[in-house]
């Protein structure tokens, strides 16, 4: 598990690889993640965008930006979290993702950026 705090804001991020899902035999390697977002600051804040870079092992970037996540555009005050899961695809079987979210304070209206850490996906099936 990876984790990153910033402005005061704890992002976990857990990937695993999907078997059920991938076709390596077709070059379609799936993995999920799972992200917990703690507020640990004085401030509620709303997540407001997310950004993510995700790159393939053949030198292939793909940027996905979009409001919320999943759908939602959660609140936490001081001490709560929200967590989710989300997925995405490689051609390799190796890749990495990391980004930011845009959230903003409830108290004073400022948005602020918070960092999602970089994690490594890599099929079982590429290790050997």
């Amino acid at each position: 598990m990876e984790n990153l705090i910033t402005n005061g804001i704890s992002i976990s991020v857990q990937p695993s690889y999907q078997p059920e899902y991938s076709r390596p035999a077709m070059n379609r390697f799936v993995f999920a993640y799972h992200i917990t977002i703690e507020n640990l600051s004085s401030h509620t804040v709303q997540l407001l965008r997310r950004h993510w870079y995700i790159w393939d092992s053949n030198g292939i970037i793909r940027e996905v930006e979009g409001e919320g996540v999943i759908g939602q555009q959660p609140i936490l005050a001081p001490g709560e979290s929200h967590e989710y899961a989300s997925w995405c695809d490689l051609s390799t079987g190796i890749g990495k993702m990391h980004g930011a979210y845009l959230m903003r304070r409830d108290s004073d209206g400022k948005e602020f950026q918070v960092d999602i850490p970089k994690f490594e996906m890599i099929a079982p099936v590429r290790i050997n």
